[in-house]
């Protein structure tokens, strides 16, 4: 039996001021952190001197452990010490592994709780200052990652409409990969976009374009998110590009943004 407890944390977007108080609390408790490559430095910072320190991210397609390994050396953490932090980015429930890491914990009969937090999304939708669900342009949210490998599918068009804004994590910098991978899905070139790099920290940036020309833009640095939808033309910077949209009915809504080539609007 286990002598500890892990706690599942999410770190946020990036801003320290942006963990919860329960997560800021449980950290300055913790004996040893496992850490993504992606948490921030100024969270890192908040990790106190005593605890051990474990890096287990990725890196451009390189694992420092892959998830089992993760996963053996949580439980074996747990049976030698007395509070473990698994520190994720954003919330540990979405896109980040959770769900094996908490089948591993139960196996072994460790104790866990989850600490949730800001997600990704949200740290983006704020950077980018719009509304997910501007109920004047968007009805439902998506949340995906992009798939590099060749058997990945397209985006499900039966599920996405004019009002769909579209999440996608980890869009990597093949940005002509993932441009090509929502064409083919059926989002056309017209529609706008965002790419939001570091959100909520000091060097965030939020890069405006289409559709059509993601794949020109040079890659941000990770963690970045990318946003697709009539949402993004909200973005202080694509406002005014894209205020005809506020003005357009649904039926021109859903024209603009799903009209196939060759087909006039």
């Amino acid at each position: 039996m286990s002598s500890g407890k892990v706690f599942l944390i999410g770190a946020g977007p990036g801003d320290p001021e942006l963990l919860t108080l329960k997560a800021a609390r449980v950290l300055q408790l913790a004996d040893i952190v496992l850490h993504d490559s992606l948490v921030s430095a100024e969270i890192l910072a908040l990790i106190p001197n005593s605890a051990e320190r474990i890096d287990v991210g990725k890196r451009r397609g390189f694992r420092l452990l892959d998830q089992d390994e993760i996963n053996s050396l949580l439980v074996a953490s747990a049976r030698k010490q007395g509070t473990v932090v698994r520190l994720k980015g954003g919330d540990p429930m979405l896109f980040g592994r959770a769900a094996e890491e908490i089948q591993a914990l139960r196996a072994a009969h460790v104790p866990f709780e989850i600490v949730p937090g800001i997600s990704a999304a949200f740290g983006a939708a704020a950077a980018a200052q719009i509304s997910l669900t501007d109920r004047r342009l968007a009805s439902h949210v998506l949340f995906t990652t992009y798939s590099r490998v060749p058997e990945a599918h397209v985006l499900p068009l039966l599920g996405i409409t004019a009002e769909t804004t579209i999440i996608v994590y980890m869009p990597g910098t093949d940005y002509t990969g993932v441009s090509h991978w929502l064409l083919e899905s059926g989002i056309v070139p017209e529609t706008p976009c965002l790419v939001i790099s570091k959100a909520s920290q000091r060097e965030q940036f939020v890069q405006p374009a289409i559709l059509s020309q993601l794949a020109s833009l040079s890659p941000l640095p990770a963690p970045a998110l990318l946003v697709v939808g009539r949402v993004a033309s909200q973005s202080s910077d694509r406002a005014a590009a894209f205020s005809y949209l506020l003005d357009a009915s649904p039926e021109r809504y859903s024209r603009i943004l799903f009209c196939r080539e060759g087909e006039s609007l």
